[in-house]
Order: C-alpha cells, then sequence, then structure tokens
C-alpha cells in the first residue's frame, strides 16, 4: 500500500467519522492557495533549496510541531494538525521509499 492510498482511506475515513468538514475545507487546511505563486508550491521551492538532509529534518520537524500542538492550538478540531502531520510523515516516507538518503 503506498502513501497515496493510505492518506486517501484516512480521509474516507475521517469524512465518515466528521462529516461536517468539507472536501474543500479540508485541502485548503493542508495546502491552501496562499503557499503556491504560479505553479511552484512552497514546499516544492523549499525542498529544491535545501540538501536531502536538510529537507528531510524539515519534514521530520514539521511532524513533531503538528503533534505538539493538536490538542492547544485547534482544541476545537484537532483531526486538522493531526493530518497536517500525516501530509509530512506520507512526503518523508515517500522520499525514503524512493531511495532518497535522508538520513
Amino acid at each position: 500500500m503506498n502513501t497515496t492510498q493510505t492518506t486517501t482511506e484516512a480521509w474516507e475515513r475521517i469524512q465518515a467519522e466528521v462529516p461536517a468538514l468539507e472536501v474543500a475545507e479540508r485541502a485548503d487546511a493542508i495546502n491552501p492557495d496562499h503557499y503556491k505563486t504560479g505553479n511552484v508550491e512552497c514546499i516544492d521551492a523549499i525542498e529544491e533549496a535545501m540538501s536531502a538532509e536538510a529537507f528531510a529534518g524539515y519534514l521530520q520537524g514539521n511532524c513533531i510541531k503538528y503533534l505538539w500542538r493538536y490538542k492547544t492550538k485547534h482544541a476545537d478540531r484537532p483531526v486538522e494538525d493531526l493530518l497536517k502531520a500525516q501530509w509530512y510523515l506520507n512526503k518523508l516516507i515517500e522520499g525514503c521509499e524512493f531511495g532518497e538518503k535522508w538520513t
């Protein structure tokens, strides 16, 4: 099972559990338009500006940040930060699966 499939299944499970959370709201919370300029996404520019090892650390740090604060920053919707942490973890996993040397 790849990370994209896992993420899709997680979205479907969460949507069933939290029906008031619309698809557009979830997409905006994790990948909003203000992180894009033209055809370039901020995450892609960050990756290009860093070594593979530094970028892996960046992804790991964001996982930690969102897991750290999920109960406090958005106490009324903790799933939002958990999904953000999952997004960064999935990106890190994808890099490791495709042979990146992120050690």
